[in-house]
């Protein structure tokens, strides 16, 4: 990639970034409200995503070889029990993720 191609590369993606960063505040200006439709999706959005990543994470996991799936199980409750005592999508996943870090590298060698 030439020079020019790099700095043609670097300005689009910036320009992407800068665009994505500030064209929801350009649409959706305070004077009106927000429609029904973007509402929807900023409710149950983040709950699918979370949905679909628990998913992705299981999709290889063989419950009838190896360790049987019990380290990414557990390490499931423990987001789980995580996020009904806190409510905190972050503290949870962070929770998950480091129970499930420890199990690996310590229990199930």
């Amino acid at each position: 990639m030439t020079v020019t191609q790099q700095i043609i590369t670097i300005g689009l993606c910036v320009l992407g970034t800068v665009l994505t960063r500030f064209l929801p505040f350009i649409v959706f200006s305070e004077n009106r409200t927000t429609p029904e439709f973007i509402q929807y999706i900023g409710k149950y959005l983040p709950s699918a995503v979370f949905g679909m990543l628990v998913i992705y994470c299981l999709k290889n996991v063989n419950i009838l070889q190896g360790n049987h799936g019990l380290p990414e199980f557990i390490s499931i409750a423990a987001t789980v029990l995580l996020h009904l005592w806190k409510r905190e999508m972050l503290i949870s996943i962070a929770g998950g993720t480091i129970c499930y870090m420890l199990l690996l590298h310590f229990i199930f060698v």
